[in-house]
This record gives C-alpha cells, sequence and structure tokens, in this order.
C-alpha cells in the first residue's frame, strides 16, 4: 500500500471506531511481534511529588523541594507537581471536556480532521512509513502558542466553552511552565533564568497540546496506546486519567509504570532540557499501553523553545569532569521528526 493511501486510511478510520466495530482485520496494523508488557509484570515507579508551591520561595522547604526535583530529574526525569495553584474544579472541567469531545459523533468530529500532511487537528497516528506499526489511540493535536501559529479552525466548537477554556488552562500551565524552569536552574545552582533564556519569549515559544483518547483495546498483550519515545520540548506537562493507568517509563532498562497522582500535574523534561542541563537532567523513553475494558483519557501539552532560539548546555556545568555531551542545535523540532522517522532516538543526533 502506498504511503499516501496509509495516510488517508489512517485519517478517516477511527481507532475508536474500530474497537466499537471489532474490525479485528485491520487489527494487523496495530500488533507488536515483540510485546514485553504482559500486565501484572511491570513494577510500580516510584515518583517524587513536588510541592509548586513551595518552589517560589527562599525557605529550608523550598530547598527540600528543590532537591526533591533534582533528584527526581537525574533519575527517572519526571515528577508529580502538586499545589501546582489550578483548582481542582477547573482540572475536572478540562478533563470532562475531552470526554464529551471525543463523545461527539464521528460526522462531527471530522469537522476538525488532519490533513493528511499535517499533523494538527483531529485524527490518529501520522503514519510515515508504510511498515510503521500503528498507535491504538484517537488525538487532538492542537498549536496553542504563540498566537500566528493557532489555527482555530481545528477547534472544537462543541463542547461549548471548549476555545475558552483552553486558552485559560494554556495560560496556567505557562505560569507554571516557568516556574519549573527557574526551579530546574536554582537546583544545579545556576541562575535561576539560565535555562528560561534559552526557552525564549514565553509569548514566541510554541506550546502544543494533545488530547489523547485510549478506547478498550481487544489485545492489550500485543498492542501499544502510544510507541516507545522520548519528548522533543523542553518540558511536557501531562494530566493523566484520574481512574486508569497507562503511562509507562523506561529506567535503568527496566518498564515500570507511572502511577496516577489525582490532580497532579506528570512533568517529564524533553530532550531539549536535557541538552541545556549537558545531560544531568534525563528525557525519558516513555510509551502507553491499552486497557481492554476502560476508556483512558489524557492531555499532554508540550513547551517548545521558539525554534531561533539556540540551545546547548549551560556554559557552568561543562568542566574537566563533566565534558560538553551535546551540540548547540536550533530547531530542534525538525532534528527531532527527521530522526524519528528512521527509528532513531533524536537526541543521538545532538551529541558530540
Amino acid at each position: 500500500m502506498a504511503e499516501t493511501s496509509i495516510q488517508a486510511e489512517s485519517q478517516f478510520i477511527s481507532v475508536q471506531e474500530m474497537a466499537k466495530n471489532s474490525k479485528n482485520s485491520v487489527l494487523e496494523r496495530f500488533i507488536h511481534k515483540d510485546a514485553d508488557w504482559v500486565n501484572g509484570s511491570i513494577p510500580v515507579l516510584e515518583v517524587a511529588e513536588v510541592d509548586i508551591s513551595l518552589l517560589k520561595y527562599s525557605s529550608h522547604a523550598a530547598e527540600n523541594e528543590l532537591s526533591k526535583l533534582r533528584s527526581a530529574l537525574t533519575s527517572c526525569g519526571c515528577f508529580q507537581a502538586i499545589n501546582h495553584g489550578i483548582r481542582d474544579s477547573f482540572v475536572d472541567e478540562i478533563q470532562e471536556m475531552s470526554h464529551q469531545f471525543f463523545s461527539l459523533p464521528m460526522e462531527e468530529k471530522k469537522n476538525y480532521a488532519r490533513t493528511v500532511d499535517d499533523i494538527e487537528g483531529y485524527g490518529t497516528d501520522s503514519i510515515l512509513s508504510e511498515n510503521q506499526i500503528i498507535d491504538w489511540n484517537d488525538r487532538l493535536f492542537l498549536n496553542v502558542n504563540p498566537e500566528s501559529q493557532k489555527k482555530r479552525q481545528f477547534w472544537p466548537e462543541n463542547p461549548p466553552k471548549f476555545r475558552e477554556r483552553l486558552e485559560e488552562y494554556i495560560d496556567n500551565v505557562k505560569v507554571l511552565n516557568e516556574t519549573i524552569l527557574r526551579s530546574m536552574a536554582t537546583s544545579l545552582e545556576l541562575d535561576e533564568s539560565c535555562f528560561l533564556n534559552q526557552y525564549g519569549d514565553d509569548e514566541q515559544a510554541t506550546m502544543v497540546a494533545r488530547f489523547n483518547f485510549y478506547p478498550p483495546c481487544p489485545k492489550p498483550e500485543s498492542i501499544l496506546g502510544t510507541k516507545p519515545h522520548a519528548d522533543g520540548s523542553a518540558i511536557t506537562f501531562l494530566l493523566q486519567d484520574k481512574e486508569v493507568e497507562g503511562l509507562q517509563v523506561l529506567k535503568d532498562a527496566q518498564w515500570y509504570m507511572v502511577p496516577i497522582v489525582p490532580y497532579a500535574f506528570l512533568v517529564n523534561i524533553g530532550d531539549q532540557a536535557e541538552v541545556m542541563s549537558n545531560g544531568i537532567f534525563k528525557s525519558p523513553v516513555h510509551r502507553v499501553v491499552p486497557n481492554a475494558t476502560r476508556d483512558r483519557h489524557s492531555l499532554a501539552v508540550f513547551c517548545i523553545p521558539h525554534p531561533d532560539m539556540e540551545i546547548g548546555p549551560a556554559e557552568k556545568l561543562i568542566d574537566e569532569s563533566r565534558p560538553r555531551l551535546y551540540k548547540t542545535v536550533k530547531n530542534y523540532v525538525s532534528i527531532y521528526f527527521e530522526n524519528y522517522q528512521l527509528g532513531k532516538r533524536p537526541i543521538e543526533a545532538a551529541k558530540i
């Protein structure tokens, strides 16, 4: 089958509809022959809970949180952000919006369908090669910052106030992103603006929201909701499903299940923050396993430096004991997708 044909197929065949109709003949495109995620065999990852409200002050409590932050990002590359200032009722509202959108009739969702040559909009896994194994999820992928990159034709008008609520949510995430970038630098005894200066003007940096829907899977023992990857962002904020687990992180060559902490954000750094920290912080490889009987929703927001910004290791993190590990790069996202299509770990291209 030609690549363009596969792309067209992925655009119009919804995983959600396949799950309802049990089209097992199509499932071969989703099967992983070397599946290693047998239920019950994956240990639970111990993920530090970092109190964001304490990071803004100079105190002994703040020092403890910074220590936890540094330890988490050097070991597994992620942490649970608690007391982040976004009210629980608003988090509930955002999660309900996802449920409502994916519950709409297919014909209505198709009003926001992505085009064959674009990842933005409603659709399924982007098909990059004829032999690609497809992820078991539907998604709504939206550029949410800067203003010039927003394609409003993909922003649903139903549920009501979707656009208004998403804008408010992104404004909150911007504040969190700045706080965490400053805290990451402080935890390494750098000037607090060190990483923020590389990230660039908050109004120009790129932010992408991805609403994920994982329907019940008929073969969870051999299908993945999202294939293993690390993020090309600086920081990713994930709002997990409040009840259904599925996210797994690779640490020390072992897969671990990430636990659910209601109303917390699972924050992981991406490749660009690993480069900035000269490899001290780790951009974790992660994947999602589907559930046999239950839906799972999540919302990821990727915070990405402006493509014109030069990203490189902080000079104070380079010395004889720890030489420079990464090149200075621009527009890392383009490097990311070029290597991702070739099945390579993109950050390898940035290594010296």
